[in-house]
């Protein structure tokens, strides 16, 4: 079975998990949600590499960068640039990779701005609302995806 490479987007505002707002985004840093990743990635035969940046342009060259990397697909929680940013959606539609949109809370209970993603339509899946685990649950899904 061949190894899967996994990229693993972080957006703006994540580097502050286990401290900004626990009610809706839990207490685990991201670090601790990214060593379950790595966990999880090990048993499933899967390289995982992950970036966070608050900054678009940044997030929008590792996008980039991913196509040159031999990436089978990306895990991308956008956090506040899914409901702005075009060129994130660009940029994933540009590399034609797989990916899967992830939200730590449920966009849809929150606020009326959070509901609409400029990504969603374009993703493979969409997995919002189960905390730390929308993570594990997105790398299971593309895991099943890429080697359907």
């Amino acid at each position: 079975m061949k190894k899967l490479r996994i990229l693993v987007l972080h957006g703006p505002n994540l580097n502050m998990l286990g401290t900004r707002e626990p009610g809706h985004y839990g207490n685990k840093t991201l670090a601790e949600i990214m060593c379950n990743m790595e966990v999880l990635a090990d048993s499933l035969d899967i390289e995982i590499s992950s970036f966070q940046s608050n900054h678009e342009g940044a997030l929008v060259d590792r996008i980039q960068q991913a196509a040159s990397e031999s990436v089978d697909g990306i895990v991308i929680n956008p956090a506040a640039y899914t409901h702005t940013s075009i060129a994130l959606r660009d940029a994933l539609l540009a590399t034609a990779l797989p990916f899967i949109e992830v939200h730590l809370s449920n966009i849809h209970q929150r606020e009326s701005f959070r509901h609409h993603s400029m990504l969603a339509d374009a993703a493979v899946g969409v997995i919002a609302g189960f905390g730390p685990d929308s993570y594990l649950l997105a790398l299971r899904g593309l895991n099943d995806l890429l080697r359907k």
